[in-house]
């Protein structure tokens, strides 16, 4: 079987994406892991997590606990982004310089914009922020789905939007690599700590091969490269368990309808 790696999640600088599959795929091999590995950039996300050949992946939080109750937890990386703490980070309420100062309840009646209703990050971390305040279904004048981080700066850009989420490490690689597209955009806020997105494998992966995968990436998050490229610091193994607290929150939030 030809097995599958991919990063997706953070892929907003390929070529860094690029060099930590490699490291990876060599390290895999060194540890003389038996069968056949490649890496893919997949189209389909949801397909692809659920694929019986997926050797490694990286998911979001939300669709671990509501779409993939077969998947293995292989772990979390750390991350050194500001937001972020060991294995939990968070995302950043973010709106425009003329709006800095303001904090989320100062939004009241104006335009959100959300990349996916599936995601932790963009979605349900503003959720948990407007269950504390405790605000209902009608705080926003407006809600737009934008399909992913990037296109919702750039609808806070074109102010077709007002607010958004953003997670803590896509705000960090954006500005780090793409600082026309986070220019004019400031912080207001930030929401709750929640741990970080989940790498996983098949539910077909052996323990030797989890056992395997997980020393791989402990090995990958102490090389300075990645602490540099992708923000990568550290790694925790991780179980599903350890994402319980995202469906006690969706529980808790769910009056809360944006």
């Amino acid at each position: 079987m030809l097995w599958n790696i991919a990063f997706p999640m953070y892929d907003l600088h390929p070529p860094a994406t690029d060099a930590l599959a490699s490291w990876v795929l060599r390290r895999l091999d060194r540890l003389a892991l038996p069968g056949d590995r490649r890496f893919v950039r997949p189209d389909d996300l949801l397909a692809h997590w659920q694929r019986g050949d997926l050797l490694l992946s990286q998911t979001c939080g939300f669709p671990l606990i509501a779409q993939l109750p077969q998947v293995q937890v292989v772990g979390t990386f750390h991350y050194a982004a500001p937001g972020c703490e060991k294995r939990l980070y968070r995302s950043v309420l973010i709106a425009r310089a003329e709006d800095k100062g303001k904090t989320l309840s100062d939004f009241y009646r104006r335009r959100v914009v959300c990349n996916a209703p599936d995601s932790q990050s963009g979605y349900h971390a503003l959720r948990g922020s407007l269950a504390q305040l405790g605000v209902g279904t009608s705080f926003f004048q407006s809600r737009i789905w934008s399909g992913s981080h990037r296109r919702s700066l750039a609808a806070l850009r074109e102010k077709t939007a007002d607010i958004a989420a953003i997670d803590c490490v896509s705000w960090a690689l954006m500005a780090r690599y793409h600082p026309q597209e986070t220019a004019g955009l400031v912080a207001v806020g930030e929401t709750a700590l929640t741990p970080g997105l989940p790498l996983i494998t098949s539910r077909h992966t052996s323990p030797e091969t989890l056992s395997t995968l997980r020393e791989a990436l402990s090995a990958a998050a102490q090389e300075s490269t990645f602490s540099d490229s992708l923000f990568i610091n550290g790694f925790s193994p991780t179980s599903r368990a350890d994402y319980d607290v995202i469906r006690a929150r969706r529980e808790q939030h769910a009056g809360v309808v944006l």
